[in-house]
């Protein structure tokens, strides 16, 4: 599976702001962010790029902020991962049929990364959604991302919350809001609506493996 260089720069605009960074905090990560979680995971969580004092601090999807905080929550309440915080490398972790990671691997200024920048890191996300069963996309930039990545038509996979849909490929594809804070502080998304998902989630990567089981003992 490829992953950017940690001295990536295919992004100009990234690059500057990793330098930036680098600069005011020289004990941040400030480098592309890899996917997190074991190789042959059935589920594939993809949000939309690494936070400032999130996973561009600390070099691990969706840990050192807020997002990370319901996330993590979320994925070790449906059998995801060992444990329901994530601090950062050492802390012990491990994410169980389940990887993390990002459309945009680095900070973009402001949290918003440009068209250029999303298809740039494409690519990445192209190999990482061949390795899973299940997708769950957080916001409508990471959604419309992994729609690319699967080379599929967009109109044809709109994004809306709880928005399901099979596809021809096998995978599984569902659509949550991304569990940022501004969105719960809105309501947008509630903890009760993140873990409806999940536990879509979670049927579907046990209907893979079960199915899978099946097969294995039926040769």
């Amino acid at each position: 599976m490829r992953e950017p260089a940690p001295n990536c720069r295919r992004c100009p605009r990234l690059v500057s702001l990793r330098r930036e960074i680098r600069r005011a905090h020289p004990e941040h990560h400030a480098a592309p962010v890899h996917v997190f979680g074991p190789a042959d995971a059935a589920l594939l969580v993809i949000g939309l790029a690494p936070g400032l004092y999130g996973a561009n601090a600390t070099g691990r999807p969706f840990t050192g902020d807020d997002a990370g905080g319901l996330l993590y929550a979320t994925l070790h309440a449906h059998g995801f991962c060992n444990a329901p915080r994530s601090e950062g490398p050492g802390d012990g972790l491990v994410l169980q049929d389940c990887r993390i990671t990002n459309a945009v691997k680095c900070l973009p200024p402001d949290n918003r990364p440009v068209a250029a920048e999303i298809n740039t890191c494409n690519r990445f996300l192209a190999d990482e959604v061949k390795q899973a069963s299940v997708l769950v996309t957080l916001g409508g930039v990471a959604h419309k991302a992994t729609v690319r990545a699967l080379g599929l038509r967009q109109a044809d996979h709109r994004f809306g919350h709880g928005a399901t849909y099979d596809l021809p490929s096998g995978h599984r594809l569902i659509a949550s809001y991304h569990c940022s804070r501004y969105n719960r502080n809105t309501r947008r998304l509630t903890p009760a609506m993140l873990d409806e998902v999940f536990a879509r989630a979670r049927a579907a990567v046990d209907a893979v493996r079960d199915l899978s089981s099946t097969a294995s003992g039926a040769s």
